[in-house]
Order: structure tokens, then C-alpha cells, then sequence
């Protein structure tokens, strides 16, 4: 059964992201990354820029020949049904990603955007009508 966990309050979803991404591949997690595709651009780009002493590892699905999609630790893919990678799974959009219950893992990022915190309740429904026990994860009462 899929653990899933909120990240409410995120300052910056993206550099949530990339924090988040740097500590699951420290850790040697392989992560698939998940939301529309003018964000998936975005995260892609910040993880080239986001900390001049890091480097986080990703390929973007159906951008990067498959070879590097496979060795790559973090996939980025609309679908994340199309990617190898089942252990976790970062969703970033707005909607419950498709195919989520094939992962271990699933991480939900939410900032204190209105809209934002809607959706994501939308999603924990979604997920606890389907019995998946939630952890909430408050960014606001910790550094991050």
C-alpha cells in the first residue's frame, strides 16, 4: 500500500522540490516527479541553478534519450506510469497523478496558496476515501 505524506506550506514549491530531491537522492531513492508540463520545464531548470554546491541528477522524460532516463535517480514525466522508477513518487500538480498507487511512496507538495490548499484537499480525500493513511508534514513549523 502507498504511504502517502503532505508537505503543507511550502514557501516555493519548486524549491521545496529540488530541497526535497537533493535529500531522496543523497539517501539513494529514485524519484519520479510528476505535474503539467510547464512545471516539470521549471523544476528542470532549477535543478541545474538551485545550489551552486549541489547537483541533483534528473532526466526529463521523452526529452533525454532513454539510456539516461533509466540511470537517472529523478525522472521528471507527465505520466508517471511511463517511468521505471516505483519507489517515489513527487506530485507537483494538481490533480491525484495517475497511476500513484503503483509507488511506495508519494510525496504531495502544497504551498499556502488558497487554490493551492484546495486542490490538495481535494487530493488527501481522493486518498484517504481509499483508505492510504496520510502524514502531514507543516513547513511552516520547520526549517523546511
Amino acid at each position: 500500500m502507498t504511504e502517502v505524506a503532505f508537505h503543507f506550506n511550502a514557501p516555493a514549491k519548486l524549491a521545496h522540490a529540488c530541497r526535497l530531491l537533493r535529500k531522496a537522492v543523497g539517501s539513494g531513492a529514485q524519484v519520479v516527479v510528476t505535474g503539467d508540463d510547464d512545471l516539470l520545464c521549471a523544476l528542470d531548470s532549477e535543478l541545474w541553478t538551485f545550489s551552486p554546491a549541489d547537483f541533483v541528477p534528473h532526466a526529463h522524460l521523452g526529452q533525454a534519450p532513454s539510456v539516461v532516463v533509466e540511470r537517472s535517480p529523478v525522472v521528471l514525466a507527465r505520466s508517471p506510469r511511463a517511468a521505471a522508477h516505483r519507489q517515489v513518487l513527487v506530485n507537483l500538480g494538481d490533480s491525484v497523478p495517475e497511476g500513484f498507487e503503483d509507488f511506495e511512496r508519494l510525496i504531495e507538495v502544497v504551498t499556502g496558496d488558497e487554490d493551492d490548499r484546495q486542490r490538495a484537499r481535494r487530493r488527501w480525500k481522493h486518498y484517504a476515501d481509499r483508505g492510504l493513511g496520510i502524514v502531514r508534514h507543516d513547513l511552516k513549523d520547520s526549517a523546511g
